[in-house]
């Protein structure tokens, strides 16, 4: 999957609800779904943020009130996900949603122009676009934009067994100057790599929410 720039110039009506949470704007929390277009590259997803989900993809609401998937946790579960992404479908990791703003000022990461085959470079250009990578020698990062646009972080230790909490603050927080001074940034963290979300909340970012992607395969016969 390549990078699609005609995707920036439409935004998907699911950025407006992540920026929305970011101000502390959030979905009512009355158990509902909400039900958005499915998203760019055939990808769909299921998004919770309290008492309430939302869900992008390209079948209709019959097809997805019938398996009741509610907004109070019902939206990512297994089963639910498996009939969204089809019985061959890709279904990703369930994260926690976090955010935080951009500090501005002088960037204190250099961009890195040998890391486009690090696993973690790869895996942003399949699901991202206008990735950018950067680093030094605690790690490297990926800014791009990725789901429904938002801009998206993400972190890689080179040695994450040698002080990993405290180096991966250091470089999140240096991460944080690359991103313009109150611009909302975005990362999707796995709520089992504790090291990794310790690191995130440690340098500022808040969790609003939970999400997974699908790259869904439906029988169409």
């Amino acid at each position: 999957m390549g990078d699609h720039p005609a995707a920036a110039q439409r935004p998907h009506p699911l950025l407006a609800c992540f920026l929305n949470a970011v101000d502390g704007r959030f979905p009512p929390a009355d158990g509902r779904v909400t039900l958005l277009p499915a998203l760019p590259r055939q990808l769909e997803c299921s998004v919770a943020f309290t008492g309430h989900a939302i869900i992008a993809t390209a079948l209709s609401a019959a097809d997805i009130h019938v398996h009741r998937p509610g907004g109070f946790g019902a939206s990512l579960a297994p089963d639910f996900l498996r009939y969204l992404a089809g019985p061959t479908g890709w279904i990703g990791v369930i994260d926690a949603t976090l955010a935080a703003r951009g500090t501005g000022g002088t960037p204190r990461l250099a961009a890195l122009t040998d890391a486009a085959d690090h696993p973690r470079v790869r895996y942003a250009q399949q699901l991202r676009a206008n990735v950018r990578v950067f680093g030094d020698e605690r790690g490297l990062i990926t800014l791009a934009d990725g789901l429904a646009g938002r801009r998206e972080l993400s972190i890689e230790l080179h040695h994450p067994q040698d002080g990993s909490h405290r180096h991966g603050r250091s470089l999140i927080t240096d991460a944080l100057s690359l991103v313009p001074h109150g611009e909302p940034l975005f990362a999707a963290v796995a709520p089992g790599n504790a090291r990794s979300l310790r690191a995130f909340l440690a340098a500022g970012f808040t969790p609003i929410g939970a999400e997974v992607l699908l790259q869904p395969s439906r029988n169409t016969a």
